[in-house]
């Protein structure tokens, strides 16, 4: 059976790291015989340009059509005066809630390459495997009433609403609860439950979910001391759950443990595993068109979207083990680059991932 993956490059450097994605997946096409058709579509700054909406009615179709997405990046100073309404980044919002996906999966993975890219020490970070797990279609980026008010006194007001049920918190937690079973079984809860009410439910909820699951071992942490720890002490934690918001902030302060955010890929799964893939990173325009930006981590998302969505897992592992193999010849886009090494271009790095997935 023919499976069908929607390609969104998006904006700024999404059009080159996704083309370099594609050029992995046609090789899985031609030489490992996966059966696959890719479509490509608008979103994010591109659509608006051409459809006046970050979101056509086409490329959400064409997503829920499809067995998987692939995503590049959304956003740019270009559409930054633009009313929110029609922000790139609305279009981001609208795949996630219209295709219902309330899981997202950030992993934090320091390759031993790379272990003198990141600015902390190496006896922090080295063999540091951390997945952390955000809500992704609730909270206070979806809760309504929003919005910037005038009030009587004449002055401007913004508002926003931190909202949760217990059935959005639930069905997060037996995500988190699944992955942290299948790994080192520790799941850390993250929350503010001691100034925020709807962070006391989301406490309360996880730990009654926790009480099926005997096989892990939970813990809670404010926030604060996450963010905390995440810098002090980030190998202590196996498998992370928190809200659409702290998931957001503490998913890009592990990615810098890494080295760099350019190697680390995401999935945003919906209950039947139907996933979005895409790296973490931003559009970054002051480097779009320049063919420097890092591809390995939409690379990576591939391999995510084979074993998370496609069912593809032996695929999956060709692809992390072809992006080692990279590493091992010393290869490094500009984020990664460091003496001793060779620095390659955004085209060059898919070449040679492409070129190590024929040799295996």
């Amino acid at each position: 059976m023919v499976k069908k993956i929607a390609v969104l490059p998006g904006d700024g450097i999404g059009q080159e790291i996704v083309a370099e994605a594609v050029k992995v997946i046609d090789c899985l096409k031609k030489d490992f015989g996966f059966n696959v058709e890719t479509e490509e579509a608008l979103v994010g700054g591109t659509a608006y340009d051409d459809c006046a909406t970050p979101l056509p009615d086409s490329t959400l179709e064409l997503c829920k059509a499809s067995d998987s997405i692939l995503l590049g990046a959304v956003g740019g100073y270009k559409w930054e005066s633009l009313d929110i309404a029609v922000r790139p980044e609305k279009g981001l919002l609208g795949l996630r809630s219209g295709l219902e996906l309330f899981a997202n999966l950030r992993p934090a993975i320091l390759y031993p390459q790379l272990a003198d890219a990141s600015t902390l020490k190496p006896e922090v970070v080295s063999g540091l495997d951390i997945m952390i797990v955000r809500e992704l279609t609730g909270g206070i980026y979806f809760g309504q009433p929003r919005g910037i008010r005038t009030l009587d006194n004449g002055e401007r007001q913004g508002y926003n609403t931190l909202v949760y049920s217990e059935s959005e918190i639930d069905r997060i937690a037996r995500v988190a609860f699944d992955i942290a079973g299948k790994r080192d079984g520790r799941l850390c809860s993250v929350d503010k439950a001691n100034v925020l009410e709807c962070t006391e439910l989301w406490r309360e909820v996880v730990t009654r979910a926790g009480e099926e699951y005997k096989n892990v071992e939970l813990s809670h942490m404010y926030v604060d001391n996450a963010a905390m720890q995440l810098v002090r002490a980030p190998k202590q934690f196996d498998v992370m759950v928190t809200t659409n918001m702290f998931g957001d902030i503490l998913s890009d302060c592990a990615a810098m443990l890494t080295g760099s955010i350019g190697m680390l890929p995401s999935a945003s799964l919906n209950a039947n595993s139907k996933g979005m893939y895409e790296p973490i990173h931003g559009s970054a325009p002051d480097i779009a068109g320049q063919n420097v930006a890092n591809p390995l981590a939409t690379i990576l998302s591939v391999a995510m979207m084979l074993r998370y969505s496609l069912d593809e897992a032996s695929m999956a592992d060709q692809i992390e083990a072809a992006v080692q193999k990279v590493l091992d010849q010393g290869l490094r886009t500009q984020d990664i680059y460091s003496e001793g090494t060779k620095k390659v271009s955004t085209s060059d790095m898919g070449d040679a991932v492409v070129s190590v997935l024929q040799q295996q």
